[in-house]
């Protein structure tokens, strides 16, 4: 971990910089600073208590408002429901549209709506502030199953835990009982990796089927650094370096159309634990924010506390994220077809 935490202090040293040269902006910081004094910024958490989302959402009421102009009061607000569906809709319909609502939800915002086609919202139109890590979720199952590796469910069934269809647990399964010979009996109903965790250690489940990496190194690290779980899969592109043996979703399918969807679903990792507000937030304020996450990723507070938590922080800026959305909303129809499919079975 202190080879890449201090890879990712050099990355915040540098965000510090152009922090600081937008600081200059003296009059526009003024007029924000009046607009912010005095008021609560919420931030509204998609899961329950526990999970990858809810430990980054804290993080930043933690440590955000300190570089908000104004310094404002920072307030987490749990919303659990629908993969973090119940909170986007809040952000949408409900939250006031001035920036001081913020929201920690599911990576595969932009993803889910394409497939879902639901026009409940667009997601290009919810600007990202700044990315804290991009998201490796892994699939644990506890000692106590006998699953060791993925073969094991090639050969026998067992129970997966998600949330909901559509969900990234969900994806996971499907994609891997369709294109890699995976015998997966998928539990729906739980409210995040948390809630499924605990389902796992009461033996209603045998794999909590996404489980973040970030989240496991700050609550479970000896799964990782010590092999006190059995992780039988990452949903990444390549293998992350501290799980080398362990392989990823791409590896697993088979055939070429299992091989592109499942670079569509691991490419939503690079959004990861970021954090976004709600449409129609004006532009200086957007701006505003965003300076507020680069100079809280290079505080020094900030990171102490990260390397003391165990926390990931591969930063990202929110208009990479921005990009990122759109991208996703441009998805060719026939690979939006063959998710739709799979994801609705």
């Amino acid at each position: 971990m202190t080879g890449f935490l201090t890879r990712a202090a050099r990355m915040m040293s540098r965000l510090a910089a152009l922090s600081a040269l937008f600081g200059a902006t003296g009059a526009l910081g003024e007029t924000l600073a009046e607009f912010y004094r005095d008021k609560t910024v919420r931030v509204v958490i998609g899961y329950g208590p526990g999970g990858g989302y809810d430990i980054y959402g804290r993080l930043a009421a933690q440590f955000l408002g300190k570089h908000i102009p104004g310094n404002p009061k920072m307030l987490p607000v749990n919303m659990p429901g629908g993969s973090s569906l119940r909170a986007v809709d809040y952000l949408v319909n409900a939250a006031p549209k001035d920036g001081t609502y913020l929201g920690s939800v599911q990576q595969a915002l932009a993803m889910t709506e394409v497939l879902e086609a639901s026009g409940r919202f667009d997601p290009t139109n919810l600007p990202y502030i700044g990315r804290f890590t991009s998201n490796i979720d892994v699939a644990v199952a506890l000692p106590a199953t006998g699953l060791v590796s993925f073969d094991d469910v090639r050969k026998r069934e067992a129970t997966f835990g998600t949330d909901q269809n559509g969900s990234m647990s969900f994806a996971f399964a499907q994609l891997l009982n369709a294109y890699a010979g995976s015998k997966l009996k998928i539990i729906k109903g739980y409210n995040g990796s948390a809630d499924i965790q605990l389902a796992a250690e009461r033996g209603e489940v045998d794999i909590n089927g996404s489980y973040s990496l970030p989240a496991i190194l700050q609550t479970h690290p000896d799964w990782v650094l010590q092999g006190t779980a059995n992780i039988l899969f990452q949903n990444a592109l390549t293998r992350f370096p501290q799980l080398p043996r362990t392989p990823t979703l791409l590896e697993l399918v088979q055939g070429e159309e299992g091989r592109q969807l499942a670079n569509v679903i691991a490419g939503t990792a690079e959004i990861g634990r970021s954090i976004l507000t709600t449409p129609g937030v004006p532009a200086d304020r957007i701006a505003a924010l965003r300076a507020a996450f680069r100079a809280m990723l290079a505080d020094p507070e900030f990171i102490a506390a990260c390397a003391s938590r165990n926390l990931m922080i591969i930063p990202g800026a929110g208009e990479e994220m921005d990009a990122i959305s759109k991208q996703a909303v441009s998805l060719s129809a026939p690979v939006v077809a063959a998710l739709r499919k799979l994801l609705k079975e």
